[in-house]
């Protein structure tokens, strides 16, 4: 187990960095492809709702035919992307680039899957299964405070050579895949469809994928997505891109039918739909809100001059990664205290306590936003209770899980996440940018810089999110997620 979990350690670094490597120089790469602060949003919007449409195709493969087997499928994906940033010269292909580049955002489910099914048998599988993931986050946010680090520091040493900044991010994910394949081992109780188990006569009946339920969800998703592209590039006037986004709400409908009838589903809506896991699906879909759809306009903003504008920090890149390290940095010991928290508090409570952080902290910056340290006191707050909660709920969803769906409940965390988050970034675009049209005080604002009150409204957002994610949670079973012998010792709360 711990060379599986030395070399997952190296996948999760490069994820970090993947993660935290782009933010610092947002604003220079929006300078260089000659976009408005708000179109930087839909870099994230692009990449996040790609990753909504894989991840629930790639953890179904991963449970069909090995979770190893598509976490290097998705790295090579992902490095081959990377290099599509480095050499994309316009907005269109960068953004296509971007968005392709979204599928490491399976690598922590498959992985939480592989080790699940390495430890099911134990009676302390649960609690294993957390302890590792607490280290597997705490690797990707010390990757993620390496690739702000790196980035804010290189961007100054290359200055004028963007291309040579952005190959570092590449170099990262072209090495892991050959860390993947050579050091990961395959799943340890997985036979491929159609083959013998060991000790059984049969072979084991292939298993199908659900191609129909995979178009029906693509269907509503790329309709949703589209109403709300429509929508910023009309104004919130128009009704049409409203009912847009209507139709795709309502073409979910559908495709939960069509779940419901199907003997392999690609979602198995009534696993969703247990009281211990919709508190769970729920939780990330709102958590991927602030955690994925707020940081571009959390570093927009803090590049914004106030001297020119009247409101921002006018922080440089090197700056701006110092409030991207704190953050990061209170994500990496939210992420390793919380397994020793769920040793003094049930799982449940420990969950709802970080969504509660994540609330406050982004409620925090309505009144306190003029300064630095003020933005590192409010991400630190933030940081805390995202960090628990990243490596919390897929190890939660894996716990709950049926065997034979660990990796669809784990990838289900990441696939509403970034459902959530790509709907964010894509409402923060057009709040951001509209707001810009109708309070821009002159032509440089209207130009480059979004308006204060477009911030607020996403700093709101984000902490009424968070903290409705805590009401929710309070609804899940109070000894959920526990193994059997650690109940007696929580504190039942």
């Amino acid at each position: 187990m711990r060379r599986i979990i030395f070399f997952l350690v190296l996948v999760e670094l490069t994820s970090g960095i993947l993660q935290g490597y782009y933010t610092p120089i947002l604003t220079d790469i929006a300078r260089h492809l000659g976009i408005h602060d708000a179109d930087v949003n839909w870099f994230e919007a692009g990449q996040l709702m790609l990753s909504a449409l894989a991840v629930p195709l790639l953890a179904k493969l991963g449970d069909v035919w090995g979770h190893k087997r598509i976490l290097l499928v998705s790295s090579v994906l992902t490095a081959l992307a990377s290099w599509g940033v480095v050499i994309a010269q316009d907005f269109t292909s960068f953004l296509i680039a971007w968005a392709l580049q979204g599928f490491y955002v399976v690598w922590l489910p498959m992985e939480i899957a592989l080790i699940h099914s390495r430890v099911r048998d134990a009676p302390d599988s649960a609690a294993r299964t957390r302890k590792a993931a607490g280290i597997l986050v705490g690797a990707l946010e010390f990757g993620v405070i390496a690739g702000a680090l790196a980035s804010g520091s290189l961007s100054e040493v290359f200055a004028g050579s963007l291309w040579l900044t952005l190959t570092i991010p590449a170099i990262a994910a072209t090495l892991v895949c050959a860390a993947i394949a050579f050091g990961v081992p395959s799943d340890a109780s997985r036979a491929p469809a159609g083959r013998a188990t060991e000790g059984s006569g049969k072979a084991q009946e292939p298993r199908r994928l659900d191609t129909v339920g995979f178009g029906l969800l693509t269907g509503a998703l790329l309709v949703l997505t589209s109403g709300l592209t429509f929508v910023r590039l009309n104004g919130t006037a128009a009704w049409w891109p409203w009912a847009l986004i209507v139709s795709g709400v309502l073409l979910l409908v559908p495709f939960a039918r069509h779940e419901l009838r199907t003997e392999d589903p690609l979602v198995d809506i009534r696993m969703v739909a247990q009281k211990n896991m919709w508190p769970v699906f729920l939780t990330a879909g709102l958590f991927g809100v602030s955690v994925l759809g707020a940081q571009a306009p959390l570093s927009t903003f803090a590049r914004t001059d106030p001297k020119i504008f009247g409101y921002g920090m006018g922080l440089a890149a090197g700056q701006v990664s110092i409030i991207i390290g704190v953050y990061v940095l209170s994500l990496l010991i939210g992420a390793l205290l919380f397994p020793v928290v769920t040793k003094v508090v049930t799982p449940r409570w420990t969950l709802v306590c970080a969504a509660v952080l994540v609330g406050v902290g982004y409620l925090l910056f309505l009144p306190f936003h003029a300064s630095l340290v003020q933005a590192m006191v409010n991400m630190a707050v933030a940081g805390l209770g995202s960090g628990a909660l990243v490596a919390a709920l897929p190890s939660a969803a894996a716990a709950a899980a049926p065997a034979h769906r660990t990796g669809m409940a784990t990838g289900l965390t990441n696939t509403t996440k970034t459902i959530g988050g790509a709907v964010a970034s894509a409402v923060f675009g057009i709040a951001l940018f509209t707001a810009g049209s109708e309070a821009a005080a002159g032509a440089v604002q209207s130009a480059t810089a979004a308006p204060l009150a477009g911030y607020l409204t996403v700093w709101a957002v984000c902490g009424v999110t968070a903290l409705v994610a805590a009401v929710s949670l309070v609804l899940v079973p109070r000894n959920a997620f526990a193994d059997p012998q650690e109940v007696p010792s929580a504190v039942v709360v």
